[in-house]
């Protein structure tokens, strides 16, 4: 696949907009393949913090004077910049909060007051934990039952399983976008649509999804969608819950305190309307702030460019890597995105990862907080190399070069 030059995608202008890109690790220029972890921060991102402490940091929502105006100019701006990249009907869809874990454990608390014993939950066998954990814990609290769709060896989800799941008794369906740990692209469509013949509601994690691809939560019909800043070149702390109003309004508020208010008394308190019935205190007002300007970022790159360049990655580099005798990718699905699970035979994920660390490259080893996924193939984890569209065939071949030095100094 060709990158489009139509859209300007330029890669040596790109790097430019990194800083952290020109440093270097161990005396070896920086070869940076963990995005999948979190994606680095452009420079027109980093002024816009700056900016904010330099130049109007102040509480918003509750001042009249100048700053407390302006703060809160832009960061409502910020969700509308939010609310139209993922086309959301309404700007009070969208919940700023601290990133996809906490908008994952707010709708779980929400449905703790709705579920009874016998109701089922379906989730995914290539979840990353923070969507397996805060369903168990609403499992214990509420007497509903668990289910898990299976996957295959190629790292995709048995749909056939998935219709025979499905029943009067299932009332959500929490799956990711895209597996952290394998980058197998989940169809999230036919998931949603089939959820919703028996009447059950829909969660879709999209941190990893939403660095490559644009969500629109209208055309899906997903009932709720969450992602995180710092996976889409923003800052770490912020990140936004997706839920459509008619499902927000069901909810309970997940935590209590300034902002989420309408009126208290000793006696009683009335909760504020949407979305600030669930963003109670001072929020990450700088992040939510840098987080649109990250969206903004990316959009003018455009995601159409982004995907077709790291498919162009992820081909290479799987070509190359795959050269190495006794390497072996786990997640072969013919739909992923730029990520690439593997190991070497006989080694130890993580002595790969020290000696690459060594040369310069920063990949990530481990189960990737994805440890169900390891144990259906029997390893202790994987290294995994995500790529972003500020990567180059160039890293490629130093990543190459480097687990052919690590397997020769292990073996």
């Amino acid at each position: 696949m060709k990158v489009n030059s139509s859209n300007n995608f330029n890669i040596d202008k790109i790097r430019k907009d990194f800083p952290i890109l020109s440093r270097k690790v161990n005396g070896k220029p920086l070869v940076y393949l963990d995005n999948g972890a979190t994606s680095q921060t452009p420079t027109q991102v980093i002024d816009v913090i700056v900016d904010y402490y330099s130049n109007y940091n102040a509480n918003i929502h509750r001042g009249v004077h100048t700053l407390s105006q302006e703060a809160t100019d832009k960061y409502e701006e910020a969700r509308h910049k939010i609310q139209k990249h993922f086309n959301a009907k309404h700007a009070h869809e969208i919940i700023m909060t601290s990133g996809t874990t906490e908008s994952i454990n707010l709708v779980a608390h929400g449905f703790g007051s709705l579920l009874t014993k016998g109701d089922e939950i379906i989730v995914s066998a290539l979840e990353h934990h923070s969507n397996i954990v805060p369903w168990q814990m609403l499992c214990e609290k509420t007497g509903a039952t668990l289910i898990v769709i299976p996957m295959n060896d190629a790292g995709e989800l048995v749909m056939g399983e998935y219709n025979n799941l499905l029943s009067e008794n299932t009332k959500l369906v929490f799956v990711n976008h895209i597996s952290n740990a394998l980058g197998t692209i989940n169809p999230i469509e036919e998931i949603i649509e089939k959820a919703h013949q028996v009447g059950a509601a829909v969660l879709v994690d999209g941190a990893q999804a939403c660095p490559h691809v644009k969500p629109d939560v209208q055309a899906l019909d997903v009932d709720f969608y969450v992602a995180s800043a710092h996976k889409m070149c923003g800052p770490t702390g912020v990140g936004m819950l997706y839920g459509k109003e008619a499902w927000l309004n069901k909810l309970p508020p997940y935590q209590g305190g300034g902002e989420m208010i309408a009126d208290v008394t000793f006696e009683k308190t009335t909760y504020a309307d949407l979305p600030h019935k669930f963003e109670a205190g001072t929020p990450n007002i700088c992040g939510g702030i840098a987080f649109g300007a990250a969206i903004d970022y990316l959009n003018g790159i455009g995601f159409e460019s982004i995907a077709a360049y790291e498919h162009e990655l992820l081909e290479y580099a799987t070509k190359k890597l795959l050269e190495i005798e006794g390497l072996k990718i786990y997640g072969t699905s013919k739909n992923k995105t730029s990520v690439i699970s593997f190991n070497l035979e006989g080694i130890h994920p993580y002595d790969v990862g020290t000696i690459l660390d060594k040369l310069g490259i920063a990949v990530r080893t481990g189960h990737h907080c994805a440890q169900p996924i390891m144990a259906y193939f029997k390893i202790p984890g994987t290294i995994r190399a995500s790529f972003a569209f500020y990567n180059t065939k160039e890293e490629v071949d130093v990543l190459v070069e480097g687990v052919k030095k690590a397997k020769m100094m292990l073996t």
